[in-house]
C-alpha cells in the first residue's frame, strides 16, 4: 500500500454574493493509481441543517469496509443498482490503498463527510506508472517535441486506466474455492458485468449461473490442460501449452489471471506465446493453480512475460518454483534470461529472493568469480545480478573499480537471516522432459 502525497492550499470564499462565507482547503492527493483534487470545508460561518442522502461520483465519504468494523476515507468511483433493484450501491477507492482493495459498498455502509468536491485530475497532468509494451516502435519526434513512443504509451495508459477502473466481477467459483477478485478483467458481453462467475478448473471455461456450471462439470471432457506434460513430481505437473494451437484455453486463462493482476495487457493475442501451466493432480484430474507465459522470438530474450498464482494457492512455494523453471528453460536454450519489466511489487519480492538464493549458492562454492561468470552459471541477466549484489551489499570499490567482496561469515549471516531463503519447492532438472525447439 502506497502512502498518499498531499499538497494543500487555503482559499477564501467571502466575495461571492448569496453564498455562505467559508474557508476552503484545496488538497491534491496522489496515490499510485489516482490523483484527485479535493476541496473541503475548513471553517464555515453558517451551519447548514439536514443532509442529502444522495451521493455523487467523485464525492469523499467514510466507508465501512466489508468484514471490518472500521470506517476509512474513500472516493466514490461508480454506482449501480443492487441485485434486488431497491437501492444503489457504490464502487469506492480507499484513500492511500492499492486498487485491489476497491469494492462495491451499500448506502448503509457509507457516511457523508464535509467535503464539497473531489474530482479526478486529467490523466495527462500526472506521471503514471508505465505500461508494458510488446511492440517496438521507432523512436522519432512529433511536431510538439514529444516522442511518438511516449505519446503512444501515455495514450495506452490513459485508455487502460479508464477501462479498468471499475471491477464488476466481485468473486469467482473455482473448483472448491470461492475467491474474491482483485481487479477488472475484460470478460466479453454480459459476463464482464456479472457480479460473480463460475470457472472450470480444467478447461477454464466461464459461466454466469451455478446450474450451468454444475452441468458443465458433468459434461466437460477435459481433466487436464491441453498441450504436453513436461514435468511431473508427486502431485505436481507442468504442461507446456501453445497459444496458437490452444487459443481459446489460453485466452480464458489470461482473462482469469487478469482478475488478480493490475497491469496485465495480454488477453486475446495469445498466439505468439507459450504458457507453462502448473497443476495440482489428484484422482479427479489436474487442477490449474498458476502459470507463467513466455513470448516466442522475444528480441529482449525475456524468459517470462507474465506470472500468476491464484490466491488460494499462494504462499505454497509455487511462484518461486515457476521462476526456477523459467531459468532452467533458459539454461537449456543456452540463453541468459530476465523477466519482462516492470515487475509488480509482489513480483519484485519473489524475484529478489530467488536471485539472492541463486547467486549465494554459486558464491558458496567459489573463491573467485566474475559477474559475467555468475550470469553464465545461473542464466540470470547481468543487470539482475548487479542489482542483487547491491541489495546484498556484496560490492565494494577498490582502486576505482567495483568488485565483489564476500566473506564466509557474511554468507552464513545471509543464510541464517532468511535473506537468501531456499525455495520451499526445488525444481529437479532431471524430471524436466523438455528440449528447445
Amino acid at each position: 500500500i502506497s502512502q498518499s502525497t498531499k499538497i494543500t492550499t487555503i482559499i477564501s470564499n467571502y466575495s461571492r454574493p448569496n453564498h455562505h462565507s467559508a474557508l476552503y482547503e484545496r488538497e491534491y492527493i496522489t496515490t499510485r493509481q489516482h490523483r484527485y483534487l479535493r476541496r473541503s470545508v475548513v471553517f464555515d460561518r453558517d451551519t447548514q441543517s439536514g443532509s442529502s442522502n444522495h451521493l455523487a461520483l467523485g464525492e469523499v465519504c467514510m466507508v465501512l469496509r466489508q468484514g471490518t468494523n472500521r470506517r476509512r476515507r474513500a472516493v466514490i468511483i461508480d454506482k449501480r443498482p443492487t441485485e434486488t433493484g431497491t437501492e444503489d450501491e457504490y464502487y469506492v477507492h480507499y484513500e492511500g490503498a492499492d486498487r485491489r482493495l476497491d469494492e462495491w459498498a451499500r448506502r448503509s455502509q457509507i457516511e457523508k463527510v464535509a467535503v464539497q468536491n473531489y474530482t479526478s485530475l486529467d490523466d495527462g497532468q500526472i506521471k503514471t506508472k508505465r505500461m508494458r509494451k510488446r511492440k517496438h516502435f521507432e523512436h522519432s519526434e512529433s511536431p510538439n517535441g514529444h516522442s511518438v513512443l511516449e505519446e503512444e504509451r501515455n495514450a495506452l495508459e490513459k485508455e487502460h486506466e479508464e477501462v479498468t477502473r471499475v471491477k464488476h466481477i466481485e468473486r469467482i467459483r473455482y473448483g472448491n474455492y470461492e475467491i474474491d477478485t482483485w481487479y477488472f478483467s475484460p470478460y466479453p458481453d454480459e459476463y464482464g458485468k456479472a457480479r460473480s462467475l463460475y470457472v472450470c478448473q480444467y478447461c477454464m471455461r466461464y459461466m454466469k449461473f451455478e446450474r450451468s456450471y454444475r452441468t458443465h462439470l458433468l459434461e466437460c471432457g477435459r481433466k487436464e490442460p491441453p498441450g504436453v506434460e513436461i514435468y511431473k513430481e508427486k502431485s505436481l505437473s507442468v504442461y507446456e501449452v501453445c497459444g496458437s494451437s490452444d487459443k481459446v484455453y489460453c485466452q480464458c486463462l489470461c482473462l482469469l489471471a487478469k482478475l488478480f493482476l493490475d497491469h496485465k495487457t495480454l488477453y486475446f493475442d495469445v498466439e505468439p506465446f507459450l504458457f507453462y501451466v502448473l497443476c495440482e493432480v489428484d484422482s479427479r484430474g489436474a487442477q490449474m493453480v498458476g502459470y507463467f507465459s513466455k513470448e516466442l522470438g522475444n528480441p529482449d530474450q525475456n524468459n517470462l512475460a507474465c506470472i500468476c498464482i491464484l490466491p488460494p494457492f499462494q504462499r505454497s512455494g509455487y511462484g518461486k518454483f515457476l521462476i526456477q523453471l523459467s531459468y532452467e528453460l533458459s539454461k537449456r536454450e543456452g540463453l541468459i534470461g530476465s523477466p519482462e519489466k516492470p515487475l509488480s511489487d509482489l513480483g519484485k519480492l519473489s524475484y529478489r529472493s530467488y536471485w539472492s538464493w541463486a547467486v549465494l549458492e554459486v558464491l558458496r562454492t567459489c573463491s573467485k568469480i566474475s559477474i559475467a561468470d555468475l550470469s553464465r552459471r545461473t542464466s540470470i541477466h547481468v543487470n539482475d545480478i548487479v542489482e542483487t549484489l547491491h541489495f546484498l551489499k556484496l560490492t565494494r570499490y577498490w582502486k576505482g573499480d567495483q568488485v565483489l567482496y564476500v566473506r564466509h561469515r557474511f554468507l552464513m549471516h545471509c543464510w541464517k537471516s532468511g535473506v537468501a531463503k531456499k525455495p520451499r519447492l526445488l525444481l529437479r532438472p532431471r524430471l524436466l522432459q523438455w528440449q528447445p525447439r
